[in-house]
């Protein structure tokens, strides 16, 4: 145990002395940056910018899709029927003679035809 103790004790008061003798060098490389740099705009753009605008551009598909009839949910879950299109809005019908005006960015999803009649 007191073997372990001074092994330890020497170690430890070698420390600053090997800290002083490694090379103090210059980090990276200017060609080493540019690489990293590089990697890091790559990783950026796949992991979020490209799937933030796939997305983006299919919802704008949906919204300039939107046609009288078509049943669809909003993004706060209401679901119904469209009875009504305007540039920015939509009127949906969520029973009988029960309709919302809502905003066309809301709607979170087209709904196959009839699955309001499931439901």
């Amino acid at each position: 145990m007191k073997s372990i103790k001074l092994l330890i004790a020497g170690l430890l008061s070698l420390m600053p002395t090997l800290a002083m003798a490694q090379d103090a060098g210059q980090g990276m490389s200017v060609m080493g940056q540019i690489i990293f740099f590089a990697g890091f705009i790559l990783i950026f753009y796949f992991l979020i910018w490209r799937p933030q605008s796939k997305r983006a551009k299919e919802h704008k598909n949906l919204m300039s899709g939107l046609n009288k009839g078509d049943e669809v949910v909003t993004s706060g879950g209401v679901a119904g029927r469209i009875t009504k299109v305007t540039d920015d809005f939509i009127v949906l019908e969520v029973a009988d003679n029960v309709e919302m005006k809502i905003q066309k960015v809301a709607v979170a999803a087209a709904l196959p035809k009839g699955t309001l009649k499931d439901i």
